[in-house]
């Protein structure tokens, strides 16, 4: 399937799903976000969306089987993060959370700073009350995360989880330092490199369009803070990785008022440099 065509399908998708819901009664609203609201849709992207149900209808919503008018299913279920995921046949996936409309709308306000939606009235497929509408256009102004408190913040805890990974490390647990340092650290070091990179378009997600978004200085520390999962690999990138928080907390301390704790920071790599 070329690229164009998968969009038209999403395209596609996204129409029928809005035909869909205008017909369901139980439906007040839908609210579209991700990749499509954004403008950066392509031939691998997803559909994602807030199914807004009346509040005495939740209980006999049932969502496949809505969901399955849109294409045939190959997959749904419940995800870890209480979202109803699906494949379609044509390997598209979907990500819906099916919401009472009451307090699920009130709190659309409340996602500033975390989510942007550009086009506001194109992301909202569905609004039988105006509520919608009125919540989704409070996100329509890009908010860049607040850059003091949360440089603070991302010290703290790079500081907090590197420990963690010293001691790990120590013991001798190289599987779980592996996945630490991937799962947990880098994507607090890329938040603060965003910050400090005025590149935090992606900030939820920064790994996404690093590629591009970031210069190839930064991509290179990334890139040596990655191992594979054996002992001395995850030992070098354990080193480089607080190597490169320290600098980017430096460098964030420079710019604005962040307290470091330094003696602490030289113990973590004692720590590092001499395991107990």
């Amino acid at each position: 399937m070329s690229v164009r065509s998968a969009r038209s399908a999403l395209d596609d998708r996204i129409a029928r799903l809005r035909q869909l819901a205008h017909a369901d009664t139980r439906l007040e609203g839908v609210l579209l976000y991700g990749s499509w609201t954004v403008g950066e849709a392509d031939a691998h992207s997803d559909i994602e969306a807030y199914l807004y149900i009346q509040d005495d209808r939740l209980a006999d919503f049932d969502g496949p089987a809505f969901l399955g008018q849109l294409a045939p299913l190959q997959l749904a279920y419940t995800n870890m993060y209480g979202i109803l995921a699906v494949v379609f046949d044509d390997l598209m996936r979907g990500e819906f959370h099916l919401t009472p409309a009451g307090p699920g709308i009130d709190e659309v306000p409340t996602w500033q700073g975390m989510v942007h939606l550009p086009r506001p009235d194109d992301a909202v497929l569905l609004d039988r009350t105006g509520r919608l509408t009125r919540a989704a256009r409070q996100l329509a102004t890009f908010q860049p995360p607040e850059p003091t408190t949360t440089a603070q913040q991302l010290t703290d805890e790079l500081t907090n989880w590197t420990l963690m990974l010293a001691h790990i490390l120590a013991r001798g647990e190289i599987a779980r330092a592996h996945a630490l340092l991937h799962t947990v650290i880098a994507p607090q070091q890329l938040q603060p490199c965003r910050l400090l990179r005025n590149s935090t378009a992606h900030w939820l997600t920064p790994s996404r369009a690093l590629e591009q978004d970031l210069p190839d200085t930064d991509r290179h520390r990334y890139a040596s803070t990655t191992a594979a999962a054996r002992d001395q690999d995850v030992r070098t990138a354990a080193h480089n990785s607080w190597r490169w928080s320290r600098d980017l907390a430096a460098e964030a301390a420079d710019r604005w008022t962040i307290h470091l704790p330094r003696e602490l920071h030289e113990q973590i790599s004692s720590h590092l440099n001499n395991p107990r």
